[in-house]
């Protein structure tokens, strides 16, 4: 999937991966694509309710290797 931005939240635990997701959105426009990587086992609980919270749409998330991966679109 084609992505605008990568942010890298590996070893970081809850609440660190959203807050960091959040603050790189804000640099980000409307309809561009976030990559985010994460190795927090509760980051996909996490990721779905950020995006009903905000606003924010979850294109995908996939696990391999003890690895999450989202794609977000901002709104």
């Amino acid at each position: 999937m084609q992505f605008d931005k990568e942010l890298d939240a590996r070893g970081l635990n809850c609440p660190l991966p959203i807050l960091r997701t959040k603050k790189a959105l804000t640099d980000m426009t409307s309809g561009q694509v976030l990559k985010i990587i994460a190795t927090d086992p509760g980051a996909v609980k996490d990721f779905q309710a950020f995006a009903k919270q905000t606003g924010n749409e979850l294109l995908s998330s996939d696990a391999a290797n003890k690895e999450f991966t989202f794609f977000m679109k901002k709104k």
